[in-house]
């Protein structure tokens, strides 16, 4: 199993999938750091020689993608923001609740979790039917 960057891509798969494991990285990044490091995207991830990993390496730093924990960091500042301004983005990631217009009076179980019931509390000291 090949190691990239901190992580390990799974080395049964073809390159250009198995690079899509590392976070921030999708299908047209993938091909086209394949492109930049001159690699074959039908080889197979465990095929890969140290040369060629040292390649993909080079190719996705000298690409600038943010990828991995600065992308979720980034990610993460700015919910943070939307949340410290009050936008209404921000109070729905608050709140749990769906955050580009979908409906919640049905569905959105998702965001709002499972369903809880909520019942009618019964007095214990109240006086119970005669029969």
């Amino acid at each position: 199993m090949p190691r990239i960057l901190g992580v390990d891509i799974p080395g049964d798969k073809r390159v250009d999938i198995a690079l899509r494991y590392i976070y921030g990285l999708g299908p047209v990044n993938s091909r086209d750091v394949l492109a930049r490091a001159n690699i074959d995207p039908a080889l197979r991830a465990k095929n890969l020689s140290e040369a060629q990993l040292s390649q993909i390496v080079n190719a996705i730093t000298e690409g600038k993608y943010m990828i991995e924990g600065d992308l979720r960091r980034e990610i993460g500042m700015n919910l943070k923001r939307l949340q410290a301004i009050k936008s209404h983005r921000g109070v729905r990631h608050l709140r749990g609740l769906p955050v580009r217009g979908q409906r919640t009076q049905t569905n959105a179980r998702t965001r709002k979790g499972p369903r809880r019931t909520v019942g009618v509390q019964r007095n214990p000291n109240a006086k119970a039917g005669s029969n």
